[in-house]
Order: structure tokens, then sequence, then C-alpha cells
């Protein structure tokens, strides 16, 4: 049976540490050449570049930038996570820890011209896409 005075002193020692626990903050900046295109990261609009969000996590991350004139590009980054956020270290950095932590990550990423398609390429890739099929 647990005593009433261990369950007193064990509040009294839990409660003050979630008030005194930091925080992680993790942004993500995503800078494009040129300025203005339009970022989707995992499927979702983040808005024209240079962008910044909040991430909750570390992994792979697919990213799409789209800007009228230049090829889209389609591709994946991985945001590794520091070494304080592996266990048990996330416990004392995110939990014990009474400061706040800004653990921020920049990716720039260069957008190619659109390439104009000649007719005669035109009417080639048509040949060999109809003799693919036959």
């Amino acid at each position: 049976m647990i005593k009433r005075s261990t369950v007193s002193l064990t509040a009294l020692c839990v409660i003050p540490l979630a008030f005194l626990s930091g925080c992680v903050e993790r942004n993500l900046t995503i800078k494009t050449h040129p300025e203005e295109a339009l970022v989707v990261l995992n499927d979702e609009e983040i808005g024209l570049s240079p962008v910044t969000v909040n991430f909750n996590w570390y992994g792979d991350y697919c990213v799409r930038i789209q800007k009228e004139g230049f090829e889209t590009l389609n591709t994946h980054r991985e945001l590794k996570g520091p070494w304080y956020d592996a266990f048990p270290f996330d416990f004392f950095a995110q939990i014990i820890n009474p400061n706040r932590i800004v653990d921020s990550y920049e990716w720039t990423f260069n957008l190619a011209p659109k390439r104009q398609i000649s007719r005669e390429e035109l009417i080639q890739n048509a040949r060999e896409m109809q003799n693919q099929l036959q």
C-alpha cells in the first residue's frame, strides 16, 4: 500500500517540473532561386518562398516547388535530429531543461528554367510512344 505522504511528496516534486520544463521549437526555412515559388511540403502548401514553418518530427520530407516558367521540382529531403533528441537525452532536453531550445534548419533549392521542346522533338517523342504501344 502506498503511503499518503509518499504520494504527496511525489506530487510536490513532479508538478513544479511540469511548469519549469523547457520546450523545443523546431523551424524549417525553405528558400528558392528564384524566390516566390510555391512550396509544397508533404502534400501541404506552405506558402511562397522564402517560407518558414514549424515541424514536429525529424525524418524524410517530400518537397515540391513550382513557379511559372520553371521546371517543377519534386524531391525528398531528410531532417536529421540533433543528438539531444535521442533517448535518453530527449527527456533532459525537453522536460528537465528549463530553457527553450530553438532547432532551425534551412534548405535552398535552385529551379531550372522551363525547357521549350522543339517541334521535331515533339514528333520524335510521339513516334517513340507509338512504337512502344505496338
